[in-house]
């Protein structure tokens, strides 16, 4: 648990005085649509705009839960490639439906979901010891199976290409990327934004990282990873790599040196607006050639 706390940190290191000011300036009020415990830095946040597209808040049938989503498309008529967009520990919050919405702006139907739904979310809890509590007793194969009906879910849609689904994931939904990709026969291509390569395991919840899955991956995966994240070392995103490739599958992992974990999360001290900007469009790329073609 130590570890996993300060891996978190690491994500708010190297604040500027205008970060700091922002956040002080919204000290004990939750920056709207943010998770509270995430610290979201009012004045650094980017924001996506609806215009031209189809966006919506919706459910999905998992295993007899109702699981919230919230989905972006071209408002032109067509069928999209579809992208799965998993939330990191702080749920799908705003930055997480921006995404989608980025996503959607570029061609495709992105769908993002609430791993933590169950319980409440997480949204509302101010206590970071108290959100890990949570969503570390989330089970992977829960995820998975949720992962799956969403999968069913966008098959059925009239604008989805139902053959085209990849899925991509950041934090804790980068680890939930990868576990995916091995999972389903219908990912065609997975983009891991530093997911851990090898997580602690656990009893009733994580019997497998990604690392003892890879064999089974069969889509290209593009991995995305901060060379200054203090949770995820260097050499555990190049065997990862490595053992794709070993396995004959087409793998490419970005290392970018001085980046933080969360470097892309742009409502946080750890973005960093270069790396993020290059890792974005690889992602793009990567889904454009493997999805789109």
């Amino acid at each position: 648990m130590n570890l996993e706390k300060d891996w978190i940190a690491n994500a708010y290191d190297g604040m500027s005085r205008r970060q700091f000011l922002a956040q002080m300036s919204a000290a004990g009020v939750a920056v709207a649509g943010f998770a509270i415990a995430s610290k979201a830095v009012a004045g650094e946040i980017i924001t996506t705009p609806a215009d031209g597209l189809k966006t919506a808040d919706g459910q999905v049938a998992s295993a007899g839960f109702r699981l919230p989503i919230y989905e972006a498309r071209p408002a032109a008529a067509g069928k999209h490639p579809v992208v799965i967009v998993i939330p990191e520990i702080w749920g799908m919050h705003a930055y997480i439906k921006d995404v989608a919405r980025r996503f959607a702006r570029r061609g495709f139907f992105a769908i993002a979901f609430e791993p933590y739904a169950r319980t409440g979310g997480v949204l509302h809890i101010e206590d970071r010891d108290a959100l890990l509590k949570v969503v570390n007793a989330v089970p992977d194969a829960q995820v998975m199976a949720d992962l799956d009906a969403i999968v069913a879910y966008a098959k059925q849609r009239p604008y989805a290409h139902a053959g085209r689904i990849g899925v991509t994931g950041f934090c804790r939904g980068g680890l939930y990327t990868l576990l995916f990709a091995a999972h389903s026969p219908d990912v065609k291509a997975a983009v891991a934004w530093y997911g851990q390569i090898k997580p602690a395991k656990t009893a009733g919840v994580r019997t497998a990282g990604p690392l003892d899955v890879a064999s089974r991956i069969k889509a290209p995966v593009l991995g995305l990873y901060g060379g200054a994240d203090q949770g995820i070392p260097v050499a555990d995103v190049k065997e990862m790599e490595a053992a794709l490739k070993a396995a004959g599958r087409p793998a490419e992992f970005v290392v970018y040196p001085e980046a933080p974990h969360a470097f892309h999360a742009d409502y946080r001290p750890s973005y960093r607006e270069n790396p993020a900007k290059d890792a974005w469009a690889r992602c793009l790329a990567w889904f454009g050639e493997h999805l789109k073609a």
